[in-house]
């Protein structure tokens, strides 16, 4: 066990080889540049060459001359290139910057005495590498550390070490030469080829040229050795072909790497692969018993139940080496009974005995170890193209062995791994130490990550098919005879529930014959008998099919109510059975049962549900989507109709009397009504889908269910595709002014553009289905760039936050020791256990629960003046006196502004009405009994969800910020509610956001005003920050040249001055305060409408009349655009640019409530906390804009490490 962990000094693996050491290496010395002897047609290595035999066997039917092994067993042997009259090694530069750093420390004291600065000179001297070592050499052991080279450290003996005078030279085995089959000659390795380089020109330098030629090869010596040493370094001469070189840096870093591509766990032993198929019948997780201890049956006793099979020939080749001890002597003594060929079995033990297998068995003592088959062990499980985050800890599972030759298991753990079952193979790894089988049990087994890290919402949860089958059970007009009933519930006496209890409830329908219904049936999928104490309160709309009114006598069945594991009202749908809800019946039931009693609730609702829906029937065909004559003439109306509207747009452009909207040219307004008209017109056939439909049409149960698809799909089946979208805009004009060359020049008909009016049940034009490929093809372009951006972002987060974790004094602290938070989120809770956004407990729910759970019938209800007092009480006894004060004032915030105003509400009705006690006594009542239980419960809840110290909680954030990154585009789009600005969005901005982009693509201010209400003060504070040109207010630019003066005349638009604020004396001072001023201009005057600008001479004339339109007079330089946006009356004011500082000066402006989106801007201005908030509030934004959800204090983590450092720091400074 000692192996397993980590030397706690483990010395840095830097070293710089010296002569001394180069010589113990080496075998033989290189010397010649030629790789063969010439004239010999088997083209024998040449001796004291790169490919001598003694550096390593290099064909197939060689020897190597120093072992004796052939090319594939050995592994090379180093030795030394000749003399290079000295090289300075690459490292040099490195070191040289350390000690320069070191070196600016006394230049500061220099400038600070002057009496110094005569003694200290500059001088330049080129020093060649053999003058550098002979200083280097007169370097004494004791001035060392002055360079920051200590001198008993290994990673540097002595500054001499740093000038190269013989190279090593790799083993063949690592350069090997490639032999053409095809032509005569060999293609050599980068790295030979870079040796002979190295050769050529040593020797070159030692024959007897000029020393003109010889510096010039001293140069080139040094270019080809750091060539040798890293190939993409700038500086470097090309090379011959332009070929891309390797050198020995490309071979060692990098993805490509021997680190990363070859080391990282890419290949391991004792796994397997093959494809995954679905088996409902299979326990996400679950204890597995079995009668007896024989070797004959799956596992050993009290194992938990897999989630995953194996199929038996995999599990005869996985092998653990299990030591044997007293407890599993028997066992394993009938494994080795059995041998390697019958399973469960063992291939070897660690010793080997003459004789037969039954001695070896009886001979096994405590100490031996057998290498026996996968039985029923943790497995790590993956699949290729898995993303999700919670995968890190989701893919440990056990293992069963059965038949068959797929690995199996429930469907409902499709997500963590992104399986859908289509030719999708997994890789398992077995575990081959207790310490690796410890950590998968209690760390990484499914059932303890049913949520997800990265937001607490529900990741394992039934899909597809099993909601699709839930929802038809529980339609309000299932109805189940006795046998049917009974043949339903019968279901879940399976495996190790063959002996438990069953309480069928009472029919629904007595007479004339009894009859169940499908909501009584799914009440046993939550409780199956009253002594299970199971009690799932619920009451939640579902999200396709409630009418928003009625609540729980919804007129669609739209409205959930579960009382005591009973479904009394409503139609289950994705909403109530999916992931990404805390809604949930199976959250609800993992909160507040735990999640033993979430998985069985999950099998069975497996084994009800596929029974039910393999004997009902479900099928989906072409009569499915077969419009009706009615649908397709009011389709035919409809488009009619929108396009008449959209001809109607285009005459008015084309007449430009349309109206733009604010902000946008009218070319935009156009673009934007055809749009939405559009838009209006598939929505509309969707509708009109959706009325005349039949309830029973396949396609519209997957839909209202969740389980896959959507109404739109149904549209575009069936009614109209609609509106092809490419780059965010309708179809581009790009073959000479047309879409395509069907189409007039210039065309902006809907057809012209691609909207798709036929639905794919009546096919497509040839026009609409090139428009439908464009449309698609942009999509898979999208996603392939997409996953390679966000994949590369997530490493470099998880890189950026791994080290990062909570400590024992609820600090988040990283490698260093370094405090990165005092308290993680500001609360220390766990994202983990967050029943709500932002806390650990629902209390609406909770309340409803108690109430329904806990009748307590014989006390009397609390008012409300009684339950403030009473709440006060409880907070005063011992269990719950230390309570955390943020709890507590949520607890009374909870009371008083929920609780205790419907109460009031029914007392004031009671006294009004005779029978009002009794009312009061069913409705809203709260006991003292249910709010000691109330409180206890709370109080529970928020002790877990206090995160545990140790928690990893860096690399959760990596994950829980970079995997939605997945889910997002590439795009630019619309800023909501002004449709002419376009940020950036999804990707880009999330990659802006991590770098801390010092320029941003679309920097963006919004100006809160001091009065939102008045459009005078938003049309004055916009001229204010718009920048207006010269030439925005000139009528006419005109050169005078007279005998005396060269000068430019300006005649000004007065009309536009006077609308924007600007008078003559200010275009003036504007001229005169530019940068024209100093170099070009020698004077300006004004009279009237006119400036007069004199240049410096003639000769300035050109260049000042080019130059004075672009003169700034009014606004703020640098701002590109100002627009103002009215909702409801309230104006604000959005600002293109990166000039937060100005535009916060300007009158009418709150500066308080003024916001950036540029990061380091708004560091500059405000501050690092401010930062920190851009930082936190522009990752939500972004996330949100695309629908995904990641808690809060993910994002503050990353913006605390961005910005703990006084300054903004990217994910690549850390």
């Amino acid at each position: 066990m000692p192996s397993l962990y980590k030397p706690p000094d483990l010395p840095r693996i830097v070293y710089l080889c010296n002569e001394g050491d180069l010589k113990r290496l080496s075998h033989v010395q290189v010397l010649k540049c030629l790789l063969y002897a010439e004239g010999q047609s088997n083209r024998r290595a040449l001796d004291y060459g790169l490919l001598d035999p003694r550096l390593g066997a290099n064909k197939r039917d060689e020897l190597c001359a120093t072992c004796g092994l052939d090319y594939q067993t050995c592994i090379g042997v180093v030795t030394k290139g000749t003399s290079l009259s000295y090289v300075v090694h690459d490292i040099f530069r490195h070191a040289k910057a350390r000690v320069d750093d070191y070196v600016n420390d006394f230049a500061k004291v220099i400038t600070e005495n002057a009496e110094l600065a005569p003694v200290v000179r500059k001088g330049l001297e080129i020093i060649r590498p053999g003058k550098a070592l002979q200083l280097f050499s007169k370097i004494p052991e004791e001035d060392l550390p002055l360079l920051l080279m200590p001198s008993d450290s290994q990673w540097m003996t002595h500054p001499r070490n740093l000038i190269v005078q013989r190279v090593p030279v790799c083993p063949s085995a690592i350069r090997p030469s490639v032999v053409s089959e095809v032509r005569s000659g060999t293609n050599e390795d980068d790295l030979t080829q870079m040796y002979q380089w190295i050769l050529a020109q040593a020797a070159t330098i030692e024959e007897d040229i000029g020393e003109a030629d010889q510096i010039a090869c001293l140069d080139n010596l040094h270019a080809e050795f750091a060539r040798l040493i890293n190939s993409q370094q700038s500086g470097l001469p090309p090379v011959q072909d332009h070929k891309f070189m390797r050198g020995l840096l490309q071979r060692l870093a990098g993805k490509h790497g021997r680190f990363r591509g070859s080391l990282l766990g890419k290949r391991t032993n004792f796994t397997a692969r093959t494809v995954i198929s679905p088996d409902p019948n299979m326990r996400i997780d679950e204890e597995y018993h079995h009668g007896s201890g024989n070797c004959s049956e799956l596992g050993t006793p009290g194992t938990n139940f897999p989630k995953v099979c194996i199929p038996v020939h995999c599990a005869k080749l996985l092998t653990y080496p299990e030591r044997v001890t007293d407890f599993n002597l028997n066992f394993l003594r009938s494994l080795v009974l059995n041998g390697p060929n019958n399973y469960p079995g063992a291939m070897f033990v660690s010793y080997k005995l003459r004789g037969e297998r039954k001695r070896q068995a009886e001979a096994s003592g405590t100490s031996d170890v057998v290498k026996r088959f996968l039985a029923s062990e943790r497995a790590r499980e993956d699949v290729a193209k898995y993303l999700q985050s919670v995968n890190f800890f989701a893919d440990y599972l056990q293992a069963v062995v059965k038949p068959f030759r797929t690995f199996r298991f429930n469907p409902c753990c499709c997500t963590p791994f992104n399986a859908d079952f289509d030719g999708d193979e997994m890789n398992i790894h077995l575990p081959q130490t207790e310490a690796a089988r410890a950590e998968a049990k209690h760390l990484m087994l499914s059932l303890k990550n049913i949520v997800s890290p990265k937001n607490g919402e529900p990741l394992i949860s039934p899909i597809q098919d099993l909601i699709t089958a839930t929802h038809l059970l529980t339609l309000k007009d299932v109805f189940l005879n006795r046998d049917q009933a009974c043949t339903l519930a019968a279901q879940l006496l399976a495996g190790n529930h063959l002996g438990r209890l069953l309480s069928l409830p009472k029919p629904a329908i007595l007479w004339p014959v009894a009859l169940w219904t499908g909501k009584q049936i799914f009440g046993l999928i939550l409780s199956p008998h009253p002594s299970t104490g199971i009690k799932v309160n619920l009451r939640v709309p579902t999200k396709s099919m409630y009418s928003s009114k009625g609540s729980e006598m919804c007129p669609n069945d739209g409205f959930v109510l579960i009382q005591n594991s009973e479904l009394l009202a409503g139609c289950v749908d994705k909403k109530l059975l999916g992931g990404g809800s805390k809604s949930s019946i199976f959250y609800t039931l993992l909160r507040d049962y735990g999640r033993e009693a979430c998985a069985d609730a999950m099998w069975r609702l497996g084994r009800i549900a596929l029974f039910f829906l393999a004997h009902r029937g479900f099928s989906i065909g072409l009569g499915e989507v077969m419009p009706s004559s009615d649908l397709v003439a009011s389709k035919t109306a409809l488009i009619s109709r929108g396009f008449a509207t959209c001809d109607d747009y285009i005459n008015q452009y084309q007449m430009n009397t349309l109206i733009c909207n604010p902000g946008c040219s009218m070319e935009d307004t156009l673009e934007s009504n055809i749009s939405q008209e559009l838009s209006k017109i598939r929505d509309e056939a969707g509708a009109a889908c959706k009325r005349q439909l039949h309830p029973s049409n396949s396609p519209l149960v997957m839909a209202q269910s969740g389980s896959k698809g959507s109404f739109l799909n149904i549209s575009q089946m069936i009614a109209c595709v609609g509106q092809q979208v490419i780059g965010g805009k309708r179809v581009p004009d790009v073959i000479n002014g047309r879409s395509l060359v069907h189409f007039p020049p210039g065309s902006r008909t809907p057809e012209a553009k691609g909207f798709v009016g036929n639905s794919f049940y009546s096919g497509l034009s040839p026009s609409e289905f090139f428009f439908h490929a464009m449309s698609g093809r942009e999509g898979l372009t999208d996603t392939a760039v997409k996953t390679a951006d966000t994949g590369y972002m997530q490493r470099r987060l998880v890189k950026f936050l791994e080290d990062l974790a909570v400590a024992y004094d609820d600090t988040v602290r990283d490698s260093r020791g370094d405090i990165i938070q005092f308290r993680y989120g500001s609360d220390g809770l766990d994202p983990l256990e967050m029943e709500t956004d932002t806390f650990p407990v629902n209390f609406i729910k909770e309340m409803e629960h108690i109430r329904t759970s806990y009748d307590c019938p014989h006390e009397v209800g609390m008012s409300a003046e009684e339950l403030e007092l009473a709440v006060e009480v409880v907070f005063q006894l011992d269990a719950f006196r230390h309570l955390d004060s943020r709890l507590c004032s949520a607890i009374k915030e909870f009371i008083h502004n929920s609780v205790c105003p419907k109460i009031r509400k029914w007392q004031e009705w009671c006294t009004e009405n005779a029978n009002g006690s009794n009312l009061i006594n069913q409705n809203e009542r709260l006991t003292r009994t249910q709010l000691r239980i109330f409180l206890t419960h709370v109080k529970e809840k928020y002790e877990k969800a206090l995160i545990e110290p140790g928690t990893a909680v860096g690399a959760l954030c990596g994950q829980s910020v970079g995997e939605p990154a997945t889910q997002m585009t590439l795009k630019t789009f619309h800023f909501a509610g002004v449709a002419s600005m376009n940020i950036t969005q999804g990707v880009p901005r999330m990659r802006e956001i991590v770098n801390a982009a010092a320029k941003i693509k679309t920097p963006l201010i919004c100006v809160t005003l001091t009065d939102p209400f008045s459009a005078s003060l938003a049309r004055q504070v916009k001229l204010s920050i718009e920048p207006t040109r010269l030439a925005d207010i000139s009528l006419s630019l005109s050169q005078c040249l007279t005998p005396e003066y060269v000068y430019v005349a300006i005649k000004l638009d007065k009309k536009r001055m006077d609308r924007r604020g600007i008078t003559t004396p200010q275009v003036a001072t504007a001229i005169q305060t530019t940068k024209l001023k100093k170099t070009k201009i020698s004077r300006v005057t004004y009279a009237k409408d006119y400036i007069f600008v004199y240049p410096v001479d003639l000769n300035a004339l050109e260049t000042v009349v080019k130059l004075v339109e672009d003169v700034i007079v009014k606004g703020i330089p640098g701002v590109s655009r100002v627009v103002i946006q009215q909702d409801k009356g309230e104006h604000r004011i959005f600002v293109e640019g990166a000039r937060l500082r100005e535009v916060m000066c300007i009158p009418g402006v709150v500066a308080e409530r003024t916001q950036s989106n540029n990061i380091l801007e708004v560091e500059q201005v405000l501050g690092v906390e401010a930062a920190r908030r851009v930082v936190i509030d522009e990752l939500l934004a972004v996330m949100e804009g695309h629908g995904v959800e990641v808690n809060v204090r993910h994002v503050m983590l990353l913006a605390d490490v961005m910005t703990n450092r006084v300054s903004i720091s990217n994910v690549l400074m850390r």
